[in-house]
């Protein structure tokens, strides 16, 4: 699954191609796109060749080759400017029964499955991600009543609040948060980060739990709160 912003890009290029050939440039799908900066177009470019939709040939400017285009053209893309909205499940639905195994007791234990949708970025702010990865099996005493997804964390922006670079976040879907919570936020419906949110006056800000970051302030009609963490999931 594409984002809107890496489907409005691919069709653009796309149609481009189609009508003379030679691909954009990055001024032109920057401005087609209505980015701010062209780093916004080099990310979307390179998510859509780890995807498999475009090719970049070598030793040659402005090279991009379109190898496919979406299994489904949904027509609703057009209409509106989507956010980021995960695959998610009812934390009280959903629940597989499974048999325990060598307890000798009588009974079944109930496990939740969560959604794993792609990455977030606790650093530098990543494309949001809509891809469902694979699905993480859970007690239900760690999930509580709601809709939930999870994502794997890159980045080391919030070491000091326990979170870690691999670490796999759990997350309650939710559009608002409280003061001094850690949520998933998508920054200007292109861009989705894993920080604290601190409301100041007019302002939302972003705070790292590392020092080493600063903090991002922006207009509020900038920000979106996608879920709020709940909880986490380390290997070792």
């Amino acid at each position: 699954m594409l984002t809107r912003k890496q489907h409005e890009l691919l069709m653009f290029v796309h149609e481009r191609m189609k009508e003379s050939g030679i691909p954009p440039s990055f001024d032109e799908m920057k401005d087609a796109l209505d980015l701010k900066s062209k780093s916004g177009i080099h990310r979307l470019i390179t998510a859509l060749e780890e995807r498999g939709f475009i090719r970049r040939l070598p030793n040659r400017a402005r090279a991009l080759e379109v190898v496919k285009l979406p299994d489904s053209m949904n027509p609703s893309l057009g209409g509106r400017k989507a956010r980021f909205e995960p695959s998610v499940i009812e934390g009280d639905l959903g629940r597989v029964a499974q048999p325990r195994q060598d307890t000798g007791l009588i009974g079944k234990e109930q496990t939740v499955s969560v959604p794993v949708m792609g990455r977030i970025a606790a650093g530098t702010p990543i494309e949001a991600i809509q891809t469902h990865s694979h699905t993480l099996t859970l007690p239900p005493e760690m999930i509580g009543p709601g809709e939930h997804f999870a994502l794997e964390v890159r980045g080391d922006s919030m070491i000091d609040a326990g979170i870690f670079d691999g670490d796999t976040v759990l997350i309650h879907k939710q559009n608002t948060a409280s003061n001094g919570e850690i949520v998933v936020a998508l920054v200007d419906d292109e861009e989705a980060t894993l920080k604290r949110l601190r409301r100041k006056g007019n302002s939302i800000a972003l705070e790292a739990a590392n020092p080493a970051y600063e903090t991002r302030i922006f207009g509020p009609e900038r920000v979106a709160v996608q879920g709020r963490l709940v909880g986490l999931l380390r290997k070792y």
